[in-house]
């Protein structure tokens, strides 16, 4: 398997913010990563989310 094609910035900050080690990320699957941050889009949308009050 060969490591993601991503500049090294971006594998820090993808690192930081899935709490994962930068070895783990970079040879982590495709498939897993897109799921990865698919949660983190859905969890950080909905905390930005607040109900209006009245």
């Amino acid at each position: 398997m060969k490591p993601l094609q991503i500049s090294p910035e971006t594998a820090v900050k993808l690192a930081e913010q899935l709490k994962v080690p930068l070895e783990h990320l970079m040879h982590m699957p495709q498939h897993i990563l897109l799921q990865k941050l698919a949660e983190l889009a859905k969890n950080s949308t909905s905390e930005n989310s607040e109900p209006e009050t009245k």
